[in-house]
């Protein structure tokens, strides 16, 4: 495996990271088990970031009414919506990851989806311990509809519609050719690849997801439908989905780039709107974030200088100071959620780091 990325310490030392293959299959099923936000569902989905719910490792599926089990999934989760997502783990050395692991995971989907049942998976999750309290933390509330929640899951299984995801530290170009063309065929099923990287230098461990298999799929037959989002629509949707405290952040950062004089470009989503902020220079538009009714700005952490990465650590350094550990981080765009802006300082901060972030690209 090629490729470095680098880090700059708090003492301005400059750590070299190079990419290296994992020790074995175990370990990287085992880091996605301990952390499951590796299968990076926020670039899964941008507008409602997919979260993970840890059913079991090495999960039995049969091939049969009386089978007590052919195969043994690596790892078995479900989304915040009841979607069971199937995992299968492969190292980049492993033959297998070019074309027989596509069969076995069709192996996998095609059994499961038959003779699977809700209270197979449900028994699974609930022998490990403290799992009730899992599930309440993993759906956010006390009074969570248990019932509720599993039926989903049992809803999803009965209509197939499951999520089949390849992990590997490196896909290679013919897994991800064939997880293109099964995503765009197998609907209501999902087929994805997660590329986990791992860099590793002077004792430092570094872990970079990439998803990969999302294609934008086009009609040439019927329209695709869109909705023209403006200042009003976008700030009450905000507010009916988030409240009147996200909407008031959304309306003071439309507000302060207006006075920034930046030309606003309103999105066409039909679930979901956006506005980009655009600013002149040299003749052309730059745009250098967005913002976006699930409650997000999105940062375009690649424009000039900011793909240098002395510019980039300072940049991440100055955010983190405005809205401290709230920001997401991937290789090319960060999330920062209006969460992290409800107060009138850190958001005041905030600003400030934009003002100065697009001066730096001007300048």
């Amino acid at each position: 495996m090629s490729g470095s990325i680098y880090l700059i310490q708090d003492n301005s030392q400059l750590v070299e990271m190079t990419a290296e293959p994992y020790e074995s299959e175990a370990l990287l099923q085992k880091l996605l088990a301990d952390y499951p936000s590796l299968l990076a569902g926020e670039q899964i989905d941008i507008a409602a970031p997919r979260r993970w719910l840890l059913v079991s490792r090495e999960i039995s599926i049969p091939d049969g009414e009386d089978s007590a089990g052919r195969w043994a999934l690596d790892l078995l989760f479900v989304d915040q919506d009841g979607i069971p997502t199937i995992v299968e783990v492969k190292r980049s050395c492993n033959t297998q990851i070019r074309r027989e692991v596509v069969g076995q995971m069709l192996d996998y989907a095609a059994n499961a989806v038959v003779y699977w049942s809700v209270e197979k998976i449900r028994a699974q999750f609930e022998a490990k311990l403290n799992a009730e309290q899992q599930l309440i933390e993993f759906l956010g509330t006390e009074e969570v509809d248990v019932e509720k929640f599993w039926q989903k899951v049992k809803t999803n299984l009965q209509a197939g519609k499951v999520r089949l995801v390849f992990v590997a530290d490196h896909i290679p170009a013919e897994l991800q050719r064939i997880v293109e063309f099964l995503n765009q065929q197998m609907n209501p099923a999902q087929v994805l690849a997660v590329e986990i990287k791992q860099y590793v230098g002077q004792g430092l461990k570094t872990l970079v997801p990439r998803v990969i298999g999302q294609t934008i799929k086009i009609s040439t037959t019927y329209p695709i439908e869109k909705r023209q989002w403006d200042a009003s629509s976008f700030i009450k949707e905000v507010e009916i989905k988030y409240g009147t405290e996200a909407a008031a952040v959304a309306s003071l950062i439309l507000e302060w780039s207006i006075a920034q004089q930046m030309q606003i470009q309103w999105g066409t989503g039909k679930s979901y709107g956006s506005f980009v902020p655009k600013f002149n220079y040299q003749g052309k538009n730059r745009t250098f974030f967005r913002v976006w009714t699930n409650a997000t700005i999105e940062i375009l952490a690649y424009e000039s200088p900011f793909n240098l990465e002395d510019k980039k650590a300072e940049l991440l350094n100055r955010f983190k100071s405005a809205v401290g550990s709230s920001i997401s981080l991937n290789p090319y765009c960060w999330y920062i959620p209006f969460s992290a802006l409800n107060d009138e300082i850190a958001l005041r901060h905030f600003l400030e780091v934009m003002g100065w972030a697009i001066q730096e690209i001007k300048s």
